[in-house]
This record gives structure tokens, C-alpha cells and sequence, in this order.
């Protein structure tokens, strides 16, 4: 295949070349582009903080056009803007001449973080336009300040959002939105870090829990077969205990109690951190406040026997002792798990089948299981343990489990 050989132009004939291609530019198309990087200004900023992975950002500009075609440039240098995400919208003009503006065609410049739009005006003025995009290393935390009342019974609860801007860019009055609570306008800086109150709850009801379960919390001492028995608030996101309107996001909670303990007149005291998970509406909140010293729970295997049916198969027979103490100066309640899968595992091999069961008469619970909070493979009860007596001894209250597992080999 031939290929045509192109007269080589001297320099001097290069530029002028150049420059007649220059000059053959009308003044209205050399001004038809509008490079929106530094001009014009934002006149509205809003920022969507309720992805964690994501942030959403929309802001509208004021551009002034030329009649007919006209370039917009949106770059982003240095700033981790996905480019499939860019939207563009022309809104309808407020003024009376405002002109009519179609978008013609979007095209992206070769090795530049940058798109041009090419839009045509029915005649000279300015457009609003919208653009939308999501934006990266424009990160949002969520925290929690708990303050729990002398008597455990209720607590504060302020929600606080944290921005952290490294996207290397700053947004003047702009309107944020954590995907819950209240809109704020305020300015996000460069490489800025700000903390926001978004809401106070007073005043929320609380339970304070016990509970023991050694598949989840394991032993305290195995060597006595004294079970952990973990603390916790449980919060109840809903608007009967003043709260409801939105979820509560995953963030970290810092826990106090007013009076410092046992005494009423004393500071308010730090109890602890947990990470409260996300809860939506009627869902809980349970925050860890650690182990029990004064709640005693020593558990054994008083009986083990395996009743031969037929072939392979048997009915094991098991009932689970619980010697429990309550050394606190009020009564309190405890909750005792037990996963029977596990128990299973204790006493055989787990053989991978689903837990067959039937509860036995010499179970003790009052009330028998929480229907609630039990499920085919796991039973929860309650243990109502009476206070310490003024000189410091603990009744011991005594509960059996009695349970069959059916149809094992």
C-alpha cells in the first residue's frame, strides 16, 4: 500500500501556519469555554455522607454562554472523582431572556482527569447547571457519648458526626447530610477534620443484662467451671423508648455513668468503649461494660446418658447444672444461654446434623424459654437472683436444664 509523502514545511512556514489557524477562530468561539475548575464559583454545594463507601456530591454553577455551541470543561487533578458517575444537568432559567440550552454531545480529553460537554444556547446569557459526582477521601465517622443515670435505668445518648477531608478540595457553606438526622451548612476545609452534634436523646431507657453462654462467652474459669458473665445497656431504637425515627449507625460509643458509681454526689465516671453496631428502627443496641465479679455462675454436667433406640441411633440424656451467687446489693436478672449444638459438642462428636431436642420435666427455669430470643438451636431463660444480704452473703440459687437429644449416632 502506497502512502502519499506530505511536503515538508520549513519552521518558519510552521508557524505561520499556525498562527492563520489561530486568527481564523472567531472571538465568540475562543470565549465559548468555560473551564469550570476555577471559574465560575460554586453558588450551591451539597454533600451526601450516609454510604460509607461513597460520597455523593452535587453542586451548581452559574455559566455564562455564548449563542450558539459552547464547551464546559469539568477537571478534577488531583481529586479521586470517578468519571462514570458524573452527571450533568441544565436547569430551567430563572431570568427572562435566560436562553434555551441543550447538552449536544460529552467527550473526554486523552490523558487529562477532565470531560468536556458541548452545549448549544439559543442566544447569550448565563445557565445554572447542576453536576453530581461521587467524590472519594471525603470520609465520615459516626460517635456516641452515653451518659447512664446513678440507677442504671436510663442515659444521654449524643450522636456526633466526624468528617475527614483529604480529598483535596475544600467546599465553602456547603449543605451535609449523614444519611440521618438534621442537614447542617457548614464549611469543609482543606485537609480539614470537624466533628458535628447531629442529636441528643435524654433521658432513654436502659436495661442493664447479665448474661452467661459458653458457646459465646466461654469460661472465666474452667478449672471451677465458673462461667464469664459479660454486662451490657441495652438500647431499644424505638419511639417508646424515645428514639425510632431513623437506624442508628455503626460507630464507636463511649460509655460514662452520672455520680461515679455508688455515690450520687461524686463526677461522672468512664465506664468503658464499645463499638455499637448498626440498629435499625425496633431493632437493640447492646454496649459491653464487662465482666461481672459479683455474679457467680458455676455450670456442670450432672447427668450423661446415651439410651440406645435402634441400629446406631440413641436418645442422649443430659441435664446441666447451674450454681449461681449474687454478691451485688440489689437483685438482679440473668440470662442463661445455652446452644445446644455445642452442648452436643461437649459430650459427643458433632456429626454435622441438625439438633433434635425435647425438654425434660426436671428443668427448673420458671416460664421456660424466652420464646423471643430462642431459636431451634439455641434456648435462652431468665434466672431472677435475689441481692446480697447487708453482712455480704449470697443466696445460692440452684436451676437444671434437663434436655434429650434425639435421634443421634
Amino acid at each position: 500500500m502506497l502512502i502519499p509523502r506530505l511536503p515538508v514545511l520549513s519552521l518558519a512556514q510552521t508557524m505561520a501556519a499556525a498562527l492563520l489557524a489561530l486568527l481564523a477562530i472567531s472571538p465568540s468561539e475562543a470565549w465559548a469555554r468555560v473551564k469550570l475548575i476555577t471559574l465560575p464559583v460554586r453558588e450551591r454545594v451539597e454533600i451526601q455522607l450516609d454510604n460509607e463507601q461513597a460520597t455523593l456530591v452535587e453542586e451548581e454553577r452559574i455559566v455564562p454562554l455564548t449563542k450558539g455551541e459552547n464547551q464546559v470543561d469539568f477537571s478534577w487533578a488531583n481529586t479521586q472523582v470517578d468519571p462514570d458517575s458524573i452527571v450533568f444537568r441544565v436547569l430551567s432559567g430563572e431570568e427572562k431572556d435566560a436562553p434555551d440550552v441543550n447538552v449536544l454531545a460529552v467527550s473526554y480529553p486523552p490523558n487529562e482527569s477532565a470531560l468536556v460537554w458541548t452545549l448549544s444556547a439559543s442566544n447569550a446569557g448565563s445557565a445554572r447547571v447542576r453536576i453530581s459526582y461521587i467524590l472519594g477521601n471525603l470520609n465520615r465517622s459516626v460517635n456516641y457519648r452515653a451518659v447512664a443515670s446513678n440507677d442504671e435505668t436510663k442515659l444521654d445518648l449524643s450522636q456526633y458526626l466526624r468528617i475527614q477531608n483529604l480529598a483535596n478540595e475544600e467546599f465553602g457553606g456547603a449543605g451535609v447530610w449523614a444519611g440521618f438526622g438534621p442537614k447542617f451548612s457548614k464549611p469543609i476545609g482543606l485537609n480539614e477534620t470537624k466533628e458535628l452534634l447531629v442529636e441528643r436523646f435524654k433521658s432513654v431507657p436502659i436495661e442493664k443484662t447479665y448474661a452467661c453462654n459458653p458457646q459465646e462467652y466461654d469460661y472465666l474459669d474452667r478449672a471451677q467451671n465458673k462461667l464469664r458473665v459479660p454486662m451490657h445497656y441495652v438500647i431499644k431504637n424505638d419511639k417508646e423508648h424515645g428514639l425510632g425515627a431513623a437506624a442508628l449507625p455503626f460507630g464507636k460509643v463511649r460509655i460514662f455513668i452520672a455520680g461515679g458509681g455508688d455515690d450520687p454526689q461524686a463526677g461522672t465516671a468512664f465506664l468503658g468503649e464499645d463499638w455499637g453496631k448498626f440498629t435499625p428502627r425496633d431493632d437493640e443496641m447492646r454496649l459491653y461494660l464487662g465482666v461481672a465479679q459479683d455474679v457467680v455462675v458455676k455450670r456442670t454436667i450432672d447427668k450423661n446418658e446415651a439410651r440406645r433406640i435402634s441400629g446406631n441411633l440413641d436418645d442422649h440424656e443430659l441435664i446441666v447444672k447451674y450454681e449461681i451467687e449474687n454478691f451485688k446489693k440489689k437483685p438482679v436478672r440473668l440470662d442463661v444461654t445455652e446452644n445446644l449444638r455445642h452442648l452436643r459438642g461437649e459430650v459427643r462428636a458433632d456429626n454435622g446434623r441438625d439438633v433434635e431436642w425435647e425438654l425434660g420435666p426436671a428443668t427448673t427455669f420458671q416460664d421456660g424459654p424466652d420464646s423471643e430470643r430462642s431459636t431451634a438451636e439455641q434456648l435462652t431463660f431468665h434466672a431472677d437472683l435475689p441481692a446480697a444480704s447487708p453482712d455480704g452473703k449470697a443466696e445460692k440459687i440452684v436451676h437444671k436444664l434437663h434436655i434429650t437429644l434425639k435421634n443421634e449416632w
